[in-house]
């Protein structure tokens, strides 16, 4: 298996209003654990290209039970929520960048380094 569960789906929403599926847990030392880059709450937007839009439960587990040696998901990582303002120093003080605003580009981009890298690695 992939190594983590999912929630969610037009049957049974994770969040009020929302059809859509999150990561629920990752199994120590599966696939997605040792990967590295999923975590516990990404909304997963994708699997294969296949949009996971309006789909029931088992209807999305079934598109990951059948999804091949080779998996690539979509997702939209979940904020987490800070204590604060944004930005909020102490002290009367602002100014500078938050340190989200260069890690979150910052990531992305090594990301999509690691996935070009592994993409160009198979193929030859």
């Amino acid at each position: 298996g992939l190594g983590f569960n999912i929630v969610g789906g037009t049957d049974q929403q994770y969040i009020a209003n929302d059809n859509s599926i999150y990561v629920s847990w990752i199994k120590k030392d599966g696939a997605a654990y040792l990967d590295g880059r999923l975590q516990e709450g990404d909304k997963i937007l994708a699997i294969n290209g296949k949009e996971l839009k309006d789909l029931r439960h088992k209807d999305a587990v079934e598109l990951f039970r059948n999804a091949g040696y080779y998996v690539s998901l979509k997702i939209q990582r979940r904020l987490q929520p800070q204590n604060g303002p944004v930005g909020h120093r102490g002290g009367g003080e602002s100014g500078g960048l938050p340190l989200a605003s260069i890690l979150v580009p910052g990531l992305a981009l090594a990301a999509t380094a690691v996935w070009i890298f592994l993409r160009y690695r198979q193929r030859m």
